[in-house]
């Protein structure tokens, strides 16, 4: 049977700890680390999130601010409100919440977006600097599976890492953070050719391709560990579920996050840990 790696109280654990340096902070400085997120028309799971996020910051003692526009926001006014986001001295990091309305063009709002404050790691300085191991920000989803990775004792130098999934937020940086560690890493997609060949040589499987339950049994090397990034609802009865088969794959990896519970909170911890590490770089005494 795996050992179950819970995101949950990993995060509350990570959660502490921002708590007790956010408190040394305020001390230390006079003021809070402050986050603005911003949400463009009104998706259900996007307003979900944001209000996760403001909970979140209440938490650990953070400043946050919400920015709600409508739908029919055209983008010289985002990029207005964003440029007035850049040169507010008491917000340290910037989220735009993705998706954007068809209208708005995606990459122009990210790059327009001061770096030192891009606490999603999205923009192309941060993602440079990721490749050549410098950075300040992670991008918060990888970051978040990093974490459990290390703090369940997981061992990654030597070992074979399939990341499953190519995506600019999760697959491609997630690849790049193992390597970094010392891991061997395969990246497949869409077009791998045998991939439950490839994935059973895993020590360390990461499934981030968004099908509900698509990884079973015949993809999962005895002894693996398992990291299913995946949030799905189910075909059948509509439950959250991962990328994952859980039932099929438990019996046979050591380890295993499950959905929801693993991965899932860990994503809004590392994008605090981001905004604190953007308030001590924006000039303060720590």
């Amino acid at each position: 049977m795996a050992k179950l790696i819970n995101g949950k109280e990993i995060a509350a654990e990570i959660r502490r700890e921002i708590k007790a340096d956010t408190e040394k902070f305020k001390e230390e400085n006079g003021y809070a680390p402050g986050l603005a997120v911003v949400i463009v028309g009104e998706d259900p799971a996007s307003q979900v999130y944001v209000r996760n996020k403001h909970r979140a910051c209440e938490e650990v003692g953070f400043y946050s601010k919400g920015f709600e526009l409508a739908a029919d926001t055209t983008e010289a006014e985002l990029l207005a409100l964003i440029d007035k986001l850049n040169h507010d001295e008491s917000i340290h990091g910037i989220l735009v919440q993705l998706p954007l309305p068809k209208h708005l063009d995606e990459e122009k709002i990210l790059l327009a977006i001061d770096p030192k404050k891009d606490v999603d790691a999205f923009h192309p300085y941060n993602v440079g600097r990721i490749m050549i191991g410098n950075y300040d920000f992670l991008p918060c989803t990888p970051a978040g599976v990093m974490a459990l990775l290390e703090r369940s004792g997981v061992a990654i130098e030597g070992k074979e890492c399939v990341v499953v999934g190519r995506s600019n937020i999760v697959g491609k940086p997630q690849a790049l953070l193992l390597l970094e560690k010392n891991g061997t890493v395969t990246v497949c997609h869409s077009r791998t050719k045998n991939l439950a060949e490839v994935c059973r040589r895993a020590d360390i499987l990461v499934a981030a391709i968004g099908k509900p339950e698509f990884f079973d049994a015949s993809y999962v090397k005895e002894g693996a560990v398992v990291i299913d990034v995946g949030m799905n609802r189910r075909p059948a009865d509509g439950k959250l579920c991962g990328d994952v088969d859980f039932a099929s794959v438990e019996p046979i990896a050591s380890a295993i996050t499950p959905v929801p519970g693993g991965v899932g909170p860990m994503t809004i911890t590392m994008l605090l840990k981001n905004t604190f590490t953007a308030a001590k770089k924006q000039g303060a005494k720590v």
